[in-house]
């Protein structure tokens, strides 16, 4: 993602001025280069609405994307930070105002789970010096990156303070023992599937779902001679 251009045009009405957009600068803007595609935001956007559909019920947990995470020793925010671009902390509060993750105002907490999405320019990043922060200084028990065009997809779990491949399961899934769930692809995208096999829909999936249930009864019941408009 390039950053926007602003067209100035040689004679400038002070409507316009007034009008001009300010881009605010400030700590909720992640230290990570900028979504190079719609499917690395899309995939993130996914992740998210799937996990608090599923968890919609709790309010121990924080899921976010893109945020910068703080973890400064010396709690300066002028270093020592990172911008994950999906990622869970549990055991907390699920406090969607926050515009960045301060370690040292979170009771020092850091991710449980951290998923990156691979591009062309992270890669390396990701697999590598990344991959040593998580496991050295960040001590996240789960990590996982995931490229939306070429499809690869590995995960690591923390073991004795170093991070050890996960085994896929027969269908190719990942198991993160942190969320309780599998992440594995389903159609060129990273989704989370239950322990029973079962893939964790959106609420748009799961509304579909639902219809779908409702016509198959309803069609039943005409078969069987009853109005289903007639049922209370």
């Amino acid at each position: 993602m390039t950053s926007a251009q602003t067209l100035t045009p040689t004679t400038e009405t002070k409507t316009e001025a007034q009008h001009e957009i300010i881009f605010p600068q400030g700590e909720f803007f992640s230290d990570e280069p900028p979504l190079e595609t719609y499917l690395h935001l899309n995939q993130i956007i996914l992740l998210i609405k799937c996990l608090d559909w599923l968890w919609q019920d709790r309010n121990n947990y924080f899921a976010a994307g893109n945020l910068t995470i703080y973890y400064s020793p010396r709690k300066k925010k002028s270093e020592n930070f990172r911008g994950p671009y999906f990622f869970v902390v549990l055991n907390t509060t699920p406090d969607q105002t926050r515009r960045s993750w301060v370690v040292w105002e979170e009771d020092g907490k850091y991710p449980n789970v951290i998923v990156e999405i691979l591009s062309d320019s992270t890669a390396k990043t990701d697999r590598e010096d990344k991959k040593k922060l998580y496991q050295d200084t960040f001590r996240t028990p789960d990590y996982f990156w995931f490229d939306p065009i070429t499809l690869e997809f590995q995960g690591f779990t923390l073991i004795s303070g170093k991070y050890e491949p996960i085994k896929p399961n027969e269908q190719g899934w990942l198991y993160s023992s942190q969320l309780g769930l599998y992440l594995g692809i389903h159609e060129d995208k990273l989704r989370y599937f239950t322990s029973e096999g079962e893939l964790v829909p959106t609420p748009e999936e799961s509304a579909l779902q639902e219809r779908q249930k409702a016509e198959k009864l309803a069609e039943k019941l005409r078969e069987l001679g009853i109005n289903p408009d007639e049922i209370a």
